[in-house]
């Protein structure tokens, strides 16, 4: 009997509350509000196997929202003292214990995760999935996809799961703004990787994505009464932080509104023309 997973078993058994699968040596109780109609001993029965809330090997015709070897996103319902809950379509909730978190859940998020067998044989949920992830993409470079952010990294940027199971990154100098694990991003494709890891960009293509940095620059100008308190030559950290971009990105767009005659540069800041 294989746990986490769907399975045909034979009942063996009839009883007042159920029915037993399996076989003399080893068997399960599929409760009885889930016994098919006109079921009888030697009859093939397909159910998952998993735990109840007394730690009892238990069988249901439910379907769960994810099985063993696969991934799904699912959605924290609870938090208790050891981890988290989560709603996998099942009568007791999914187990997250907080060492498998790669960041704090709480209530409401979700989150993409796989199973796993603890060392007390119950199912469990990790969100440590980078092993898990599969890198035959069918996806090739300039192509637009959406993902989920499993992790995250302050060397290597954010990891992302490409429509739930495939492995991609947005390495740290393309990461705009605030994004946390359990976000849903659009990206393009920037490289595919010989390994099959995508490499992603949720910035356009430098044409165009100049003209935007560049709108940007402006508007943060204009906020700060038409002058900006440092130039192109800043400190690429200052330039993230005030404006989520590179300073090469910076440097382009301030480049364009230099030539646009919209700006001036003086020694320590940036005037609006």
């Amino acid at each position: 009997m294989r746990l986490g997973e769907k399975q045909v078993l034979t009942v063996v058994k009839v009883v007042d509350f159920g029915i037993y699968l399996g076989n003399d040596e080893e068997r399960v109780l599929l409760p009885k509000k889930q016994v098919p109609n006109g079921i009888e001993p030697g009859d093939p029965v397909e159910v998952f196997l998993y735990k109840d809330s007394s730690d009892r090997l238990i069988a249901t015709t439910n379907e769960p929202k994810i099985k063993m070897g696969e991934l799904a996103v699912l959605e924290v319902v609870d938090i208790g003292r050891l981890g988290a809950f989560l709603d996998w379509g099942l009568e007791k909730d999914l187990f997250l214990p907080f060492k498998e978190q790669t960041t704090k859940v709480r209530k409401g998020d979700r989150c993409l995760v796989s199973l796993y067998i603890d060392k007390s044989k119950r199912l469990c949920a990790t969100m440590k999935v980078y092993e898990q992830l599969r890198t035959d993409s069918p996806y090739e470079k300039d192509d637009k996809v959406m993902g989920i952010v499993y992790d995250r990294s302050d060397e290597f940027g954010v990891f992302v799961a490409v429509d739930n199971q495939f492995s991609a990154r947005i390495p740290k100098k393309d990461v705009v703004g605030n994004i946390k694990i359990g976000d849903i991003v659009q990206a393009r494709v920037v490289q595919v990787k010989a390994d099959g890891k995508l490499e992603l960009s949720i910035r356009g293509k430098i044409p165009e994505q100049m003209d935007k940095d560049a709108e940007c620059i402006y508007q943060r100008i204009q906020q700060l009464d038409g002058e900006l308190p440092f130039t192109d030559k800043a400190d690429p950290e200052l330039i993230r932080k005030e404006f989520g971009m590179s300073k090469a990105a910076f440097k382009r767009a301030v480049g364009r509104l230099l030539k646009e005659r919209r700006i001036k540069i003086l020694n320590d800041r940036i005037r609006i023309q």
